[in-house]
């Protein structure tokens, strides 16, 4: 979504959304994606499960008839086994360009008989003629091969045979082939990097979803498993990685008499072409043995000398552990690799037996105390063992489910990492970081469901597109509340079921759905309202979530689908209702789960009497996945509690009531005084994480500097201070006599940083003065390190409170040639801070130097600059009159970014007048209707967030002495 806080007319935003569209005709095609998928149908009997490596003879699942994607391969061939090699012609220090060739010997099974063989191929050149041997069983038999024909269109190769390929036989393809290896992380590529000082080249892959395909002709496609042997040709002073362990190690000679090291794997599991993996690099390791599987973490050697990856190397087995044990189901391969790369686009990536992951997401250093880099790590880690599992040992059929693989592993993401950091709290980090996000995406029109058909899916743009947070997180939430209307303990009994099935295999929501229920009819203590299949698809087929409005006077809860009710010009109706648990407390005793299986219904346990202690809360610890709208009634005695009693009410129940309230406000649903109202308690909360959210509503990064224009300013300052000055001091204290004892409180270090940095927004003296002297301190003595849970917030407000010797030495500190890169972008932004006009517009000039900075940074400050209450017009004037020479470096994409953030700054058609006279001297007639749209909605929603502030200032007006 996009401003977080209450601040942002959706009015406006839905009218943008509208015009734009009509402007850009093309994108209507995007409005038919979404609606429910698969109707209740009687499960269809499934085969016997296969063993890890005997073929499974029947065809995987084909595609969906008309509609299907063209991307979709024939069912006539079924791969059985690949014999692969792969050579990068790479050698230490070269110049480039780089190239790979390689060998592909295709085993497949022919199911109908055919006179051509389709695979896919992208980007890659044949290498030699193709060859079709067999029948195999027939010694020396080979079919004719009339011609090979590369569709760049649909990544396809196909093998044109003189002859025919006969249902029931098998044969072998035999394909040489050539790719360019190049830098761009997809595929297999090349990527640079220092090492000891010394300049660094290495090889790696990215495969999912389509790109197996750009390395070696292949079935690419998730339900076509088949086993692999793998060999890779590389430079002697590399070593060679990949799914297996290397069975053997030779040499061999080019045609030039160059010497050149083979690597040879042993034989895989049955597994899909998009988890094959390769490394070919320079890189030293560390090791330990957990149940006989031995894990390997590899790094550059500067940094495993360092002890940079023992951290990861510690986690990684005991969460395997626990996942075997958990699910009982073993985890099948004899090693497991975990690659730190330099540059790796995909931050981590679960290949079997050779998992992938950018070095900032498997690196901690020892000297680095605290948790919450530690638990980032166990974070990420736990995801992609949990893919062993959910995805690697069971895939989905297609990638229209890939929530089953990437849901299920950010479910148990959470559950993993608490085992090796059990003073993280599961339930306040899973709803802070996971639920709570995604529900803020997941409410507008055209945001897909969780599952789609086949057909919906199209083009490999599609399937990128489908790696987002409705995917991860939406996936995680729905198997979270899965898990807590089963209980876990059945819910496990079921995916232990699920596993064991379809190991080695594919599987769609549908095969989940089957072994539930299986679950749920072998026992009586849990009796749900319908099948888990109706439940569930009312959840993964529908696109949004529900909002639950509940009247205590006569206990009727009703639902709808929570979307902007702001939107008039939203004339497209929805109906969906959901199958809903609902977990419950009264008076703060628990209560039995109930369910709302229909549009509305009368639950009489939930009608309260007159006494203003008799209370509801639904959804306790956030067990469902929808919001909740309570009568003026309940919220007013939940006010009341909050103000008495606050942990009454637990702290994830706390966050989400608060959340709700400003989403429904936002929303309109509520009025403003509603939601604010909930708010007087604060001063007795002690939750940082909830704390943070209230904050990013009303204190929203984005409009920090818009705020301070508006009368709203100075009674906000005079309420928030009040309420956030013990939970300040609380903290201010470790900061300044003992940050160390801070160590293991993971919110402090997430979000600690925002309750300074609002403190000193406000206008805090303590928050100033801290701020000064710990960057005096720093000033006097550069080897002191400011403690990192602030360093941001200390950096900006050092320079904002000091003088140009502040700034000079923010710069003299940026050009240090140990700053790190976190470093420098801490610093880039402290920079912007500065008060004063001179220092700003200095700052904007360095920016254009090419032997000052890069020229890439350039965009970086201004966008700082334009961002600060001073820095908005200085830096707008800096781009008016820099125009001709910032435009030949960034073209229009630098103009549309400015505009974003100077749009919040648009009260007055004057306003409006004066940037239009750029745009329209700059951009061409086209751009130029687009962004008099944009103008013009911009002063709308600015509108809109002024009569919304007058509505805040008058209720803090009326507040302030409560």
């Amino acid at each position: 979504m996009g401003a977080r806080g209450l601040y942002v007319g959706r009015r406006a935003a839905a009218l943008l959304a509208a015009l734009l569209l009509a402007l850009l005709a093309a994108l209507l095609a995007l409005a038919a994606l979404y609606g429910r998928c698969r109707q209740e149908e009687p499960p269809s009997p499934r085969p016997p499960r296969p063993s890890p490596t005997a073929p499974r003879l029947t065809a995987p699942p084909g595609p969906a008839p008309a509609a299907a994607s063209d991307r979709r391969l024939p069912r006539n061939l079924l791969p059985l086994h690949y014999d692969l090699e792969l050579w990068p012609q790479v050698r230490p220090g070269q110049a480039g360009p780089f190239a790979f060739s390689g060998q592909v010997n295709i085993t497949v099974h022919c199911l109908q008989d055919t006179d051509a063989a389709v695979l896919h191929s992208s980007g890659l050149r044949s290498h030699g003629a193709g060859v079709v041997r067999g029948p195999l069983s027939e010694k020396g038999a080979v079919v004719e091969v009339a011609g090979l024909r590369m569709d760049a269109a649909s990544e396809v190769a196909v093998l044109e045979l003189r002859g025919r390929l006969l249902a029931g036989r098998r044969y072998v393809l035999q394909l040489g082939f050539q790719g360019r290896l190049e830098e761009d992380l997809d595929g297999l590529f090349l990527t640079r990097y220092t090492d000891q000082g010394l300049s660094s080249m290495l090889i790696a892959s990215q495969l999912e979803p389509t790109y197996a395909r750009t390395v070696y002709p292949c079935f690419d496609e998730p339900a076509m498993k088949a086993t692999f042997n793998i060999r890779i040709v590389h430079d002697p002073s590399y070593v060679a990685l990949s799914n297996m362990p290397a069975i053997d190690i030779s040499e061999m000679k080019d045609e030039n008499g160059s010497l050149w090291t083979v690597t040879k794997f042993n034989t895989s599991l049955k597994m899909s072409t998009y988890l094959t993996a390769f490394v070919v690099c320079d890189f030293d390791y560390v090791t330990r043995t957990e149940r006989g599987n031995e894990i390997r973490i590899w790094a550059r050697k500067e940094a495993v000398k360092s002890g940079y990856v023992d951290y990861a190397l510690n986690v990684t087995g005991p969460i395997f552990s626990f996942l075997e044990d958990l699910l009982n189901v073993s985890y099948p391969l004899p090693k497991t690799d975990l690659v730190a790369l330099p540059d790796f686009g995909a931050g981590a990536m679960e290949n079997w037996g050779l998992m992938t992951f950018h070095e900032s997401s498997l690196m901690y250093r020892p000297s680095d105390k605290f948790t919450s880099r530690k638990a980032m790590i166990a974070i990420i880690v736990s995801h992609e063992l949990g893919h062993q599992w959910f995805g690697n040992l069971v895939t989905m059929n297609w990638w229209n489910d890939l929530w089953l693989n990437e849901g299920l592993a950010s479910y148990f993401e959470y559950l993993g990492a608490i085992i090796v950091e059990p003073t993280l709290s599961l339930d306040k980090i899973f709803y802070d970081h996971v639920v709570q996000p995604v529900l803020r995406e997941d409410n507008e029109r055209g945001v897909r469901s969780l599952s789609q058909t086949e057909e919906k899916i199209k083009g490999s743009f599609s399937l990128i597109s489908l790696f987002d947070s409705i995917t991860y997180s939406k996936g995680a939430s729905i198997t979270w509340m899965l898990s807590g209307f089963l209980t876990e303990k059945l819910f496990i009994r079921a995916l232990t079921s699920y596993l064991k099935e379809f190991s080695f295999s594919n599987a769609n929501q549908d095969d989940l759905w089957i072994h539930i229920q299986m679950v749920v009819d072998a026992q009586n203590e849990v009796q749900l309202p319908a099948s888990v299949k109706q439940i569930m698809d009312s959840w993964t087929c529908q696109n949004g979530f529900p909002v639950l409005t509940l009247n205590l006077t006569t206990g009727t809860i009703s639902q709808e689908q929570f979307l902007n009710k702001k939107n008039e010009n939203r004339t497209d109706s929805y109906n969906n209702t959901w199958i809903i648990p609902i977990s419950w407390m009264r008076n703060g005793s628990s209560q039995p789960l109930m369910w709302l299986d229909k549009s509305s219904k009368v639950f009489p346990e939930m009608q309260v009497s007159e006494s203003e202690y008799d209370w509801v809360l639904l959804n306790v610890n956030l067990n469902g996945y929808y919001r909740v709208n309570y009568d003026q009634l309940n919220l007013k005695r939940l006010a009341c509690l909050l103000e008495n009693d606050p942990k009454a009410i637990p702290a994830v129940s706390r966050f989400q009531l608060i959340d709700d309230v400003f989403a429904l406000t936002q929303f309109g649903y509520i009025q403003i005084e509603t939601a604010l109202e909930l708010t007087k308690y604060l001063a007795r909360e002690d939750e940082l994480f909830i704390w943070n959210m209230v904050l990013s509503n009303l204190v929203p990064e984005n409009l920090e500097s818009t705020l301070k224009n508006y009368e709203v300013y100075p009674l906000l300052k005079k309420y928030l201070l009040k309420r956030m000055l013990p939970i300040y001091h609380y903290y201010a204290g470790f900061i300044r006599e003992n940050v160390d004892a801070l160590e293991d409180d993971y919110f402090a270090q997430v979000y600690l940083e925002k309750l300074f940095a609002t403190a000193c927004w406000l206008g805090l003296q303590d928050c100033l003065n801290l701020s000064s002297e710990l960057y005096a301190k720093w000033m006097d003595n550069p080897e002191y390190k400011i403690p990192f849970l602030i360093r941001r917030t200390v950096c900006c407000y050092g320079v904002a409170v000091g003088s140009d010797k502040e700034w000079n030495f923010a710069w003299e500190m940026y050009n240090r040639t140990d700053s790190t890169k976190e470093d420098k972008d801490i610093l880039l932004s402290a920079m912007s801070c500065a008060k004063e006009s001179w220092l700003l517009y200095r700052y904007l000039q360095y920016g254009l130097s090419d032997t000052l900075f890069s020229a890439n940074y350039t965009s970086v400050i201004i966008l700082y600059a334009v961002t600060k209450d001073i820095g908005h017009r200085i830096a707008w004037e800096f781009v008016t009159e820099n125009w001709p020479l910032l435009s030949g470096r960034y073209g229009k994409e630098l103009l549309h970014d400015v505009l974003k953030v100077m749009g919040r700054f648009v009260n007055t058609d004057v306003q409006i007048q004066e940037l239009q006279a750029f745009y329209n001297a700059t951009l061409e007639e086209d751009e130029r209707m687009a962004t008099t749209v944009l103008l013009e909605l911009t002063k709308i929603e600015n509108m809109e967030r002024r009569e919304l502030l007058i509505e805040v200032a008058k209720w803090l007006q009326k507040n302030l002495d409560d």
